[in-house]
């Protein structure tokens, strides 16, 4: 149950060190978009390639060649739907949400934060962190694509 043997030992590590070399390659052939936190596919994507490393590592009946093709094919699929997004419309609507007006003019837009699904103790802190106390001291706040706040303050007209 602690340990088995050397050798399972053995394999976590070089698998590992191979696994995770090939994952750094990958990602740097692929381009910054792939590990962003632009929206909620490219969250899953970023889970699904740490589950893969985790299974490479983890499971026996995995080959490092397997799991280093699951990485990879993740990643093309992950640059041809961001590049398809940023040339046709309808992908872009299919795979990215558009940011959402929260609040404006120091109003709290109540259908807005029900559909986002964000009660006004999560936008008040939202505003806190971006050094606002009073609600009226905001121009808006924008819940982004990546599920951020951002704020423009009412003096920055």
């Amino acid at each position: 149950m602690f340990f088995e043997s050397w050798s399972d030992l053995g394999r976590v590590l070089a698998v590992g060190v191979c696994a995770y070399a090939a994952l750094i390659l990958l990602l740097r052939a692929s381009g910054k978009r792939t590990l962003t936190k632009m929206n909620a596919f490219d969250f899953v994507v970023t889970i699904a390639l740490g589950s893969t490393l985790a299974t490479i590592l983890l499971n026996r009946d995995v080959s490092l060649a397997e799991g280093v093709l699951a990485m990879a094919l993740l990643v093309w699929l992950q640059f041809a739907i961001t590049w398809s997004s940023a040339r046709w419309a309808a992908v872009h609507r299919l795979v990215a949400s558009e940011p959402t007006l929260l609040l404006h003019d120091g109003e709290f837009l109540r259908e807005a934060m029900r559909r986002e699904r964000v009660n006004e103790r999560e936008l008040r802190q939202g505003l806190r962190n971006h050094g606002i106390e009073d609600p009226g001291q905001a121009r808006c706040v924008v819940l982004e694509t990546d599920g951020a706040f951002s704020v423009v303050r009412a003096d920055s007209r």
